[in-house]
């Protein structure tokens, strides 16, 4: 169902950003065999599926951060970092697949009324990881424009990436909608003074009660909805 708290001017948007993990693709089981496996080689305890779920999200440094326990040590930290990037490298679309409705959505979302949006993507992952990844699956099509995790000084929520797009696009911040999963992508909305749209089929919907969105949706169809029918 798609539940609306503030309604979104869609013939004036111009740009849309995506977050990439638990937004358009669902790498849920490739992570986490990475982060076991980085586990395993340094003699931890494996950790539960949906224990890691809840790790994604800011990075993969932070995620390593946390599936270690919050290490004292730097250089354990960016030994199990670099394992965990080299391993993922290698692993990312083992199991990695766009969720269903997503091309379509995204197909739909390029015009609405006749006027053609441009979209990226603005996700914390690596961004070599993620742009191979939407290679891979045929998403790059759609998006001018993928940055990562790394590709700033800063990572959501900071504004910085999203103000960077919107440059490139040339659209302003009334001009913009934000989709992800979780309330780190609506806090960069908010920080850059975005629309958000939140998805609840990704890996972190619990946290979108905390911080609501402007629009939350739970498919990708409702998805599709919310960026191209009636509303403004």
């Amino acid at each position: 169902m798609i539940r609306t708290f503030r309604p979104i001017p869609l013939k004036k948007i111009k740009l849309v950003l995506f977050d990439l993990d638990g937004t358009l693709i669902d790498s849920e089981l490739d992570l986490a065999n990475s982060v076991n496996a980085m586990l395993r080689h340094f003699g931890r305890n494996e950790l539960p599926l949906e224990v890691i779920d809840t790790y994604i999200g800011d990075g993969a440094p932070m995620l390593i951060r946390r599936a270690l326990g919050d290490p004292a040590h730097a250089q354990v930290l960016q030994e199990a970092l670099n394992y965990f990037l080299l391993y993922y490298r290698e692993h990312k679309l083992d199991n990695t697949r766009p969720y269903d409705g997503i091309p379509q959505a995204l197909q739909q979302a390029e015009i609405c009324d006749g006027i053609s949006r441009q979209m990226a993507v603005l996700t914390n992952k690596p961004v070599r990881a993620s742009r191979d990844i939407l290679a891979g699956l045929g998403l790059s099509k759609f998006f001018f424009q993928t940055y990562g995790g790394n590709s700033f000084e800063t990572k959501k929520p900071d504004p910085l990436g999203a103000q960077t797009l919107m440059r490139e696009a040339g659209a302003e911040a009334d001009e913009t909608v934000m989709v992800g999963d979780s309330e780190v992508d609506v806090l960069t909305a908010r920080n850059a003074n975005l629309w958000s749209i939140g998805v609840t089929y990704g890996f972190a919907p619990h946290t979108l009660e905390r911080t609501h969105p402007d629009i939350l949706v739970d498919t990708p169809e409702e998805l599709e909805q919310a960026l191209t029918v009636g509303q403004g």
